[in-house]
């Protein structure tokens, strides 16, 4: 609880607030990827194919478009067209809504968008699952999926959505796939470039001061892209603390420690203690 107050102490008094979000605060969020949920909405994959996870099933090389899109339909309306079981995400706007504040993130579920926060803060680093582009690709553009990922979903039977569902590129009649970053075919349209070149504007402009560098549920997997910088960027500017909430995988660094928060928690339980403070 001492460092939950240091936390909450640190981010009022702090002059601007970079967010950092990895997988763990969706999975706070009820996003889990396994387990009960993934049993409830991919049982018959489960039984063909003995899928144990959502993640892991998202490589599987299906035999077929069809069912290709019949798994992946499922996969993105649950995890980008739902609404989070948990507040987790409405609970950080509360805490962050008045701050001069930035999101970066890898989460590719859209969740801070769907909570309210101010889309001109955040980036999404590895992509959208609500957005198509092309497999090669051909061309650098992405296409919204909403009404197409809805109707596969409805329209699906016996993991096999209808044939006249399967997305084509407009430009090359090639596949496509959704966008998210997992090789160097990943598109980063114009509206990734844009939010890249405002999240970097905004660390440029907070080089000084006190900034709160907070890293919320981001592992070992891909530390290169928010965690490491992170601790970079405190340890350059003297007044900056670095903050990282995440269960089982919350540390930090010798060279920061001094101004390091480290809570090893659940991510919904400490926002919540937080609004209470």
């Amino acid at each position: 609880m001492e460092n939950i107050q240091k936390l909450f102490d640190t981010l009022q008094s702090a002059d601007a607030v970079i967010v950092g979000a990895g997988a763990g605060l969706s999975t706070a969020a009820g996003f889990t990827y396994a387990g009960e949920r993934f049993q409830k909405h991919f049982a018959d994959f489960i039984e063909k194919y003995s899928f144990t996870d959502m993640y892991t099933a998202g490589f599987y090389n299906f035999p077929t478009q069809e069912e290709f899109w019949a798994y992946w339909s499922r996969h993105i309306y649950f995890n980008r067209y739902v609404l989070a079981p948990k507040p987790v995400y409405d609970n950080l706007l509360k805490l962050v809504k008045d701050k001069d504040y930035f999101v970066i993130t890898t989460n590719v579920d859209h969740q801070f968008q769907k909570a309210g926060f101010d889309k001109q803060r955040l980036f999404y680093t590895q992509g959208d699952y609500g957005l198509f582009q092309c497999a090669t690709p051909c061309h650098q553009k992405t296409y919204d999926n909403e009404e197409v990922i809805t109707r596969m979903v409805a329209e699906q039977e016996d993991m096999h959505i209808p044939s006249e569902l399967v997305p084509k590129c407009p430009v090359c009649g090639g596949k496509m796939v959704p966008n998210l970053r997992s090789d160097s075919t990943f598109v980063e349209d114009e509206g990734w470039h844009a939010a890249a070149q405002r999240y970097l504007d905004f660390v440029n402009n907070h080089q000084q001061g006190r900034v709160l560098y907070w890293d919320l549920g981001i592992g070992a997997n891909t530390p290169t892209i928010i965690k490491l910088p992170f601790m970079q960027m405190t340890y350059k500017n003297p007044d900056a603390i670095y903050a990282t909430v995440n269960l089982g995988e919350a540390f930090t660094v010798e060279q920061i420690e001094d101004r390091s928060i480290v809570i090893d928690a659940d991510i919904a339980f400490v926002l919540e203690e937080m609004l209470k403070l």
